[in-house]
């Protein structure tokens, strides 16, 4: 069978705080997500995921979900290696970047079990005797990666996303430098609305808006139905179905989040549905201006970034006027208030700094049903059933 299966070896599966809650194939590397960067660069469909147990129900639409088989002549491919969009060599047994194997094409059927969490690599799996095929892109090892990496990427896959959409005029905003602003068909652009692309290109794709008096800095991917508005949003990836209000710079924001009110975002990474309060604000550089550390699961990690700020997990919200200092962890489905939280916030966490309780689930599921419903978006029993497991399954700080 032909198709890729992406898989989420032990390294992805710490990736927090996203990986307690969704596949890291499902996550926005550049402009677009780990899994239509492999199905664009090798032509072909996704079968499917492997990734730890509490995402077995993993049920979001478009989104092929948890495999308990891998097909014999699939691709199976680590989802911690992102590709660039250009096509690549499709014929293959297997696929390497800078000396490490990306890809493999089994010989023979795979349970899931084989892989043994994650601690299998694919150089140990049965695979032809074929080609080996190069593979450009980019390898994210660290969560903060996906931060780091994240201009150049914006850089390289606007122009091929762009390559047959129209230029926008500069009779129809205000444009300043030589890089073009692409727009998709139905795609809003104000009158008045600035874009500065001196830079790197902007790309604002189906139903988005961009409206007046807002300044766009490329490189910048504006996701379909996507609203930004008013302030300066600069080297960004926004994700369909979201709302941006106020300053945000060098962020990645997954899709269907909130940031409708001012305060600033930089250098930081929204989960899906993730809902930030008014004057929300994140710290992105010290005041020694030396390295920013991170919480992982393996403890404090120096990311050698002078410049990190949030990582929210899916469904997490923030109360008005929290500020949040450099290398924040916020864990998904958290409801952080209050002034200052710590570095870390596990998930599910309901209070302020201090005084910390965890999230119903019960209560916590009644509320993701009643935001997604505000975008005309069913949560599913599947979903439902995901979303229970992966509180379960919850981590500590």
């Amino acid at each position: 069978m032909s198709g890729v299966v992406l898989y989420d070896d032990a390294r992805a599966r710490r990736f927090e705080p996203f990986a307690l809650t969704r596949p890291v194939a499902e996550l926005r590397a550049g402009a677009l997500l780990v899994r239509e960067r492999w199905t664009r660069a090798l032509g072909c469909e996704s079968l499917g995921f492997v990734g730890a147990s509490q995402l077995a129900d993993f049920d979001e639409s478009g989104v092929p979900g948890a495999l308990r088989t891998i097909p014999r002549g699939a691709i199976l491919a680590n989802a911690r290696f992102s590709p660039t969009l250009a096509a690549a060599q499709r014929e293959a047994t297997r696929w390497v970047s800078d000396g490490r194997v990306a890809a493999v094409r089994l010989t023979r059927d795979v349970d899931v079990e084989e892989l043994d969490e994650g601690r299998v690599a694919l150089e140990g799996l049965q695979h032809g005797e074929g080609a080996i095929a190069a593979l450009d892109g980019v390898w994210i090892d660290e969560v903060w990666q996906l931060i780091e990496h994240l201009r150049p990427m914006l850089g390289r896959d606007i122009p091929v996303l762009g390559a047959d959409l129209r230029t926008v005029g500069r009779d129809e905003a205000i444009i300043i430098g030589s890089h073009p602003v692409l727009a998709a068909e139905g795609a809003v652009i104000e009158p008045y609305a600035c874009f500065d692309v001196s830079d790197g290109p902007v790309l604002v794709e189906t139903g988005a808006t961009v409206q007046a008096f807002t300044r766009v800095v490329g490189p910048c991917f504006i996701g379909e139905h996507s609203l930004v508005t008013t302030d300066r949003v600069s080297g960004c990836s926004i994700g369909p179905y979201t709302k941006v209000h106020g300053e945000m710079s060098a962020s990645v924001v997954l899709g269907y989040a909130n940031k409708g009110h001012s305060g600033f975002v930089g250098h930081s990474y929204l989960g899906r549905w993730a809902n930030l309060g008014a004057e929300t604000v994140t710290s992105n550089l010290k005041n020694t201006y030396g390295n920013v550390t991170l919480w992982t699961p393996e403890g404090m990690r120096d990311t050698g970034m002078q410049f990190l700020g949030t990582l929210f997990g899916d469904h997490a919200k923030t109360g008005i006027n929290l500020a949040l200092s450099t290398g924040t962890v916020v864990g998904a489905g958290a409801n952080v208030v209050g002034r200052m939280p710590p570095k870390v916030v596990p998930p599910f966490a309901w209070g302020e700094a201090g005084s910390f309780e965890t999230y119903r689930v019960d209560k916590f599921v009644d509320v993701v049903a009643r935001v997604m419903a505000r975008r005309s978006v069913a949560l599913s029993e599947r979903a439902r059933k995901q979303l229970a497991a992966s509180h379960a399954a919850r981590w500590s700080a």
